[in-house]
């Protein structure tokens, strides 16, 4: 949940101010984040990333927040393969895996109507990557019993 909204304000202000890439426009960017560190540190993940505009942050923003939620399903599929003996607690990890995949899904649509320059349908698409996190945690939250895992939580955060 913090990383998707983290990943949403990012994208939103690169989104809003299309300016050509200089030494200083990552630093610049990401100290209107709440998160600078993190997003210093994904910006500059990627080799590209200094001769980029605010467009081509974005969308490296974007790959980073398809990765993160591409790993978080698998991650929570694997968990279903072990040896888990709840069938609760199986079915709430395959409700959170498919909303991870579908948070990536959301993340692919957006790159392909932000390139198309349909902008609304991007930020619907957003949106909804925005909101899949949240699913797992209300999935969570239907069994009182069921505590919501730290890995996921962590991922979230990264």
């Amino acid at each position: 949940m913090g990383s998707s909204f983290f990943f949403f304000n990012i994208i939103v202000s690169l989104a809003l101010t299309l300016v050509n890439g200089d030494a200083g426009l990552i630093q610049k960017t990401c100290k209107t984040t709440k998160y600078y560190d993190l997003c210093v540190s994904s910006l500059k993940s990627d080799p590209t990333s200094g001769n980029s505009d605010t467009k081509g942050l974005a969308m490296i923003m974007v790959g980073v927040g398809m990765a993160n939620a591409t790993a978080t399903s698998t991650f929570l599929s694997s968990q279903l393969i072990s040896t888990i003996n709840d069938t609760i607690l199986e079915k709430v990890l395959k409700e959170c895996s498919d909303k991870y995949a579908h948070a990536g899904d959301a993340l692919q649509a957006f790159v392909q109507d932000f390139d198309s320059e349909l902008y609304d349908y991007a930020y619907m698409h957003l949106m909804a990557d925005r909101d899949y996190p949240n699913a797992c945690h209300n999935a969570f939250r239907r069994y009182p019993r069921l505590i919501y895992p730290q890995e996921i939580a962590r991922r979230e955060m990264v």
